[in-house]
């Protein structure tokens, strides 16, 4: 690659992050190109090749004689890991946290079941190793990223393809969530235990303790993602966040 191919990736990623987080928090707005080329001091090309990204994202369209514009909410890829950076930059956090626990209740405690019936002793290896990392992740990305792997784990230990599936299309919010809580100012409530109650029940095969235990994980992280939202300590003063019962909506670790 050579340095004025390096720049012109360099302009067309700035375009798109600048364009895509304008997007988000405003969709009522124009989208020529010229006009954008003009703000952004570069070329139609790089315009063109941001516009191409933003669309396979589903937040754009190009149409004869409309011209680009920004397509209805309902279209666009609210999985994209993009999208769901620029949806928590942009004060759709507690919005976006409320519809994954919504999701996360719905799914993950029947989930929890299902390990506990299915699991291999491969299953539970990766599962020890995920809380093992988890209980050692030193700085925050570690932490989430054990967090998420731990749960990664837990639905293959399923058998369900379609679990898995679920979980992956999840991550980028998952993601965005646990670093959220991990980078907190004060921490969350230590993990670890939450995982492992859920961890001994599945490799007792005790199906309906692994989903309550993962019913309560999922109320305590409610509380630690609403308090990571709002920016106080989570772990501080459970009574302090507004909570639901397992099934009706915790945003979860």
């Amino acid at each position: 690659m050579t340095q004025r191919d390096g720049r012109a990736q360099g302009m067309h990623a700035q375009v798109v992050e600048a364009l895509g987080a304008r997007i988000v928090a405003d969709p009522e707005q124009g989208l020529d190109p010229r006009d954008l080329g003009a703000e952004f001091g570069v070329s139609l090309t790089v315009i063109r090749e941001a516009l191409r990204v933003l669309s396979a994202k589903g937040l754009v369209a190009a149409r004869q004689r409309r011209g680009t514009f920004v397509r209805p909410r309902a279209e666009w890829n609210l999985l994209d890991a993009d999208v769901v950076r620029w949806r928590m930059a942009g004060g759709e956090g507690s919005a976006l946290l409320g519809d994954l626990a919504e999701m996360r209740a719905l799914v993950e405690p029947s989930a929890a079941r299902l390990a506990a019936e299915r699991r291999t002793d491969a299953d539970l290896e990766a599962l020890e190793e995920a809380l093992a990392a988890m209980a050692s992740a030193k700085q925050p990305d570690g932490a989430a990223a054990a967090d998420a792997e731990f749960h990664r784990a837990l639905q293959a230990a399923t058998g369900n393809e379609m679990l898995a599936r679920l979980h992956s299309l999840l991550e980028p919010a998952l993601r965005a969530r646990d670093t959220l809580v991990h980078s907190s100012s004060g921490g969350e409530d230590d993990p670890v235990p939450g995982h492992r109650a859920v961890l001994d029940a599945v490799r007792a095969r005790d199906a309906d303790a692994a989903a309550r235990a993962m019913a309560e994980l999922l109320a305590h992280a409610e509380h630690d993602a609403r308090q990571a939202a709002h920016g106080t300590a989570p772990g501080s003063s459970p009574g302090a966040a507004h909570t639901t019962a397992p099934g009706a909506g915790h945003p979860a670790r």
